[in-house]
């Protein structure tokens, strides 16, 4: 195994790990425990998040497929066609969790403030949930079409990108609309991640303003508000870093048709970033969790 592989390896399972936890916290207090509406989607975003750092480290997935005795060319169309589900389920989640908590800390007098009742129903937030899995499964279904085994690269001009799977080859007005269709859905995705945040941040420079006049209560009672708007914009900011970049190379070997381990690689960790350091986000700025774990490390002081 490469130094690559090993590292992709540990990041992917650490982040698996981190998730792991992370969904363990939020589904007992779905189900014990009077959940928010931001509770049910970092719970989906944390769930999504593990399945994409097991599908995005072949030799998990790869192992799954070959005890069950499939077929190379059913693999690897399944392959990408959940990852690429998977990832857009991801920038789906975030940016719905960017808008809740626009909405969830815009004062009475402002626009958003009238969704606010709206966004406290569960069953918005389950229908939100539907909506956005039914588009990504859709939306990605050509991978099924131009995904497969690889074969012979030389005489079929498949474009190999992984040790077994290859896409191939495509029409260039397809390969145009494929990827002009997916740029615009995700350039309106995180404009709106963008739009969303740069609110937000005006929100709460409003807020700092206007609490150095008033008493320091009011300060206090404001305070989770503002750490949980802070985090979102803070994985928000992540997301767009991390996407970028993956955009960056997946476009180039698209219209290049060309890829190379290396570059895959580095892809694969890219990718793997903003779903391990979420959780690791979300844990420190959770008060919930924090007490939690303090009261655990107490616990076992007491005990040894």
């Amino acid at each position: 195994m490469s130094s690559l592989s090993i590292v992709l390896n540990f990041q992917a399972g650490f982040g698996v790990l981190a998730n792991m936890f992370l969904l363990v916290f939020y589904t007992f207090i779905i189900l014990c425990h009077r959940p928010k509406p931001m509770d049910m989607i970092s719970c989906h975003q944390t769930f999504i998040h593990i399945v994409l750092l097991i599908t995005k480290t072949d030799i998990w997935l790869w192992d799954i497929f070959e005890s069950l005795n499939i077929e190379n060319d059913f693999k690897c169309k399944t392959n990408f066609y959940i990852t690429k589900v998977l990832r857009g389920l991801s920038i789906c989640t975030t940016c719905l969790l960017s808008v809740f908590q626009a909405v969830t800390i815009s004062p009475s007098f402002f626009l958003l403030a009238k969704f606010k009742y709206k966004l406290k129903k569960k069953t918005n937030v389950i229908s939100a949930f539907l909506f956005i899995w039914s588009f990504n499964l859709l939306f990605n279904c050509y991978y099924i079409f131009f995904a497969g085994a690889f074969t012979n690269v030389s005489e079929t001009n498949q474009m190999k990108v992984t040790k077994f799977c290859s896409l191939f080859p495509m029409n260039y007005i397809i390969r145009a609309l494929i990827l002009t269709t997916a740029i615009s859905r995700d350039a309106f995705l995180v404009g709106l991640m963008l739009a969303t945040s740069a609110y937000m941040v005006i929100i709460l420079f409003r807020h700092k303003r206007q609490h150095k006049h008033l008493h320091s209560l009011s300060h206090l009672r404001a305070s989770p508000e503002k750490r949980a708007t802070q985090t979102i914009l803070l994985l928000v900011i992540s997301f767009v870093v991390t996407y970028w970049v993956d955009f960056i190379i997946s476009s180039t070997t698209v219209l290049l048709w060309m890829y190379d381990p290396v570059t895959l690689s580095v892809q694969k960790f890219v990718m793997n970033v903003y779903p391990t350091i979420t959780p690791l986000v979300q844990i420190s700025s959770d008060n919930r969790i924090t007490n939690m774990l303090k009261h655990v490390q107490s616990m076992c002081h007491q005990i040894f």
